[in-house]
Order: structure tokens, then sequence, then C-alpha cells
């Protein structure tokens, strides 16, 4: 799993475009302020990226297609997108989606603190079914605030302490997809098809369960399940919807907190450890769900194995 940590300080502005054609993808400057001074920090998690630019700068560039999906938050300044033939202004406060990632647009940024996200499309999938995002704005200004809160945490607090672990990291991962498309208008918010409705039958969710309780110790998603089931992820969720009255990724969890169960009575390490090993990076979620689960707090587990 890569992991990359960089922070670029620069103050010329051919140096500011090459920074930017990096991250980002080609790109064609079309104006920009002489004497430039722009400071960009980078964490890469996976097929997570996350960016913050800041500095004194005016910059206007043309992209062709970033193939990824960008989204942002501007804490200062002023950020401007154009594509499709629609303007956008992002101001400070504002969550936002860059520009479809099949979609050349038009950016600009004038004296920003601009913190991204950039996810793969290979990421998303393993979510949802064949995404498309249909607006650039979250679809409430609370869901705005939440998903980035969500970002922030996981960039500073979950990622570069627990990166390294495939369970934690394939969770937060999957917690940002997650909330990505809660916030966001897309076409995961449509009712299931009648081909999903004839396939979340018994077979279907005898086989997904199959699967989960064989790999529940290695990083699996929602599309791993349901190839597995020979399904669609939207007839695996109505699946166990349907028949059990839960997700899929809640199943997974429930298997994974047993076998921390039997971690625990077993004496396989400490409350810490067996908490991570099963996809936890914080102690205090997996004492709350076990607690839930067995009636019980882990440390007594432990203690009395």
């Amino acid at each position: 799993m890569q992991h990359v940590e960089r922070v670029v300080e620069v103050a010329d502005l051919d140096a500011v475009h090459e920074l930017l054609n990096a991250a980002y993808g080609h790109m064609r400057l079309n104006a920009g302020i002489e004497h430039p001074h722009m400071r960009m920090s980078s964490r890469i998690h996976g097929h997570i990226r996350f960016d913050e630019l800041y500095g004194r700068i005016a910059l206007e560039v043309s992209v062709d297609p970033m193939n990824n999906f960008v989204f942002g938050h501007t804490g200062a300044g002023m950020v401007y997108y154009r594509s499709g033939g629609e303007d956008r202004y992002w101001m400070p406060g504002d969550v936002f989606l860059c520009a479809p990632p099949e979609s050349s647009f038009i950016g600009a940024i004038f004296d920003p603190l601009l913190s991204t996200v950039t996810l793969t499309q290979s990421v998303i999938d393993e979510v949802a079914d064949g995404v498309r995002f249909s607006g650039f704005r979250p679809v409430s200004s609370r869901v705005a605030a939440v998903w980035w809160s969500t970002c922030v945490h996981l960039r500073d607090e979950v990622l570069p302490h627990f990166g390294d672990n495939p369970l934690v990291m394939a969770n937060a991962t999957r917690l940002l997809v997650s909330t990505t498309l809660a916030a966001f208008p897309n076409t995961t918010h449509a009712a299931p098809t009648c081909g999903d409705r004839r396939d979340a039958h018994p077979k279907s969710l005898r086989r997904a369960v199959t699967f989960i309780e064989d790999n529940a110790e290695i990083d699996i998603s929602a599309a791993d399940i349901a190839r597995a089931a020979r399904v669609s992820i939207r007839a695996l969720q109505l699946a166990f919807r349907r028949h059990l009255a839960t997700t899929p990724m809640a199943y997974l969890r429930g298997v994974r907190l047993s076998c921390a169960h039997e971690d625990l009575r077993a004496g396989n390490g400490s409350v810490t450890e067996i908490a991570a090993r099963w996809g936890y990076a914080r102690p205090s979620v997996f004492a709350a769900h076990y607690r839930a689960a067995y009636d019980v707090l882990p440390s007594k587990t432990l203690r009395s194995g």
C-alpha cells in the first residue's frame, strides 16, 4: 500500500504550473501573476490523495480530463471552475466537486487556502456500481460539514497512525467513499432495478455470507462480496436488507467483531492490538461496538479469558 507525504514550496509561476500539472494531470497555463508564492502539502494513502494549497497567487489554467474525482474545501480566497458551459465560484467554507472526471475544464485560484481530496474511479467502484455524480454541491450544508469533518479526521488522525494496517486502511477508505456518496448527488440514490430485485434472493445471500465468513480476516469490499455472490452491488445490498435487515458491510463488521471476541477470550494481544487487527483504528469505537454486542467491555473479556 502506497503512503507518501511531502511538502513543496515554490515562488515561480512555471514551478507552480509544473507542481499542479504533476498533481492533477495535464493543464495549460492561461494567466498568472508574477512573483507568486505557493505551498502545497500532499498525503497519499493508497487510492486517496489529500492536498492543501495556500499562498499568494492568482492563476488560471485549462485542464484536460483528470480521470479522477477531485473534491475540494475552500478555507480562504476563491476558486473558480468552468465546465459544461457552467461557471462555478467557490468561496470560504464551500465544499464542492470540481468537475466530472471525463470533462475538461477551466480552473482558477486566487490567494487560496484550498484542500482537495482525490478519489480514483476504482476505489469508488469498490463501494457502488457505475457511479455518476449529478451535481457539484453537497445535498445540504449539514452533510457538507459532516463530509469535511470526516475527511479531516481520516487525513489528520486515522491514516497517519494506522495507514499500514490493511483493514483499518480499507475501512477508512470506504468510510470516505460512502460519506462522499451520501453527501453529493449521484446515481446511487436511484431505486433498485427489476434485475436487482430479482437477484436479491436467498441463494445470493448464502453465497455472500459464506464468502464473508471465509474471508473476514482480509480486506474485502462490497464489490468483492457481490462478485462472490454473482450479483450487482445494489442487488447484494437489497438481499441483505430484505432477508437480514442489515447491510453487507455491517454483517462483515459483525463477523469481525465475533473474531475479535475470540481473540480476547484467548488473550491474543492487548485490546488495542486486537481492535486494530480487526479493522478498528480507535479502541473507544471498538469498545462501544463490543459492549453493544456482548454487554461487557473488551478489557473484562480479556482479563477473564
